[in-house]
């Protein structure tokens, strides 16, 4: 078996990600993430890990009932349940008044288009 350092396409993807996704998240005041259920999802991962290596505050956004595991809950800023498939209007609600409350809006209404101007 050999590393996954050393496959064929190896420099390749770690460029992208050093390209794209490092950037992204670094003009970004606040890392909002659905919690996927179920087998791991790498891009998920990645962004993840990404936001706790660059201190980036995290809002987990989990499925009602759903477990959450507890290196997870050790680094999010905040853990929102929502129901995104059965009240979505609820859920942007939520969803805006954590990224509130991690932005210090003092209650002043933040919308989606207003995360990025956020730095």
């Amino acid at each position: 078996m050999t590393d996954m350092w050393d496959e064929p396409g190896y420099e390749e993807w770690e460029s992208r990600v050093r390209d794209r996704v490092v950037p992204m998240l670094a003009d970004t005041a606040v890392t909002v993430g659905l919690i996927p259920c179920g087998e791991i999802d790498i891009k998920f991962a990645l962004e993840l890990g990404l936001s706790i290596m660059m201190d980036k505050p995290i809002i987990a956004l989990v499925q009602p009932g759903m477990n959450i595991p507890n290196g997870l809950a050790s680094v999010a800023a905040e853990i929102v349940e929502v129901d995104i498939a059965h009240d979505s209007d609820a859920a942007q609600r939520s969803i805006t008044e954590a990224i509130g409350r991690i932005l210090h809006t003092d209650g002043h209404h933040v919308s989606l288009e207003d995360i990025d101007d956020e730095d």
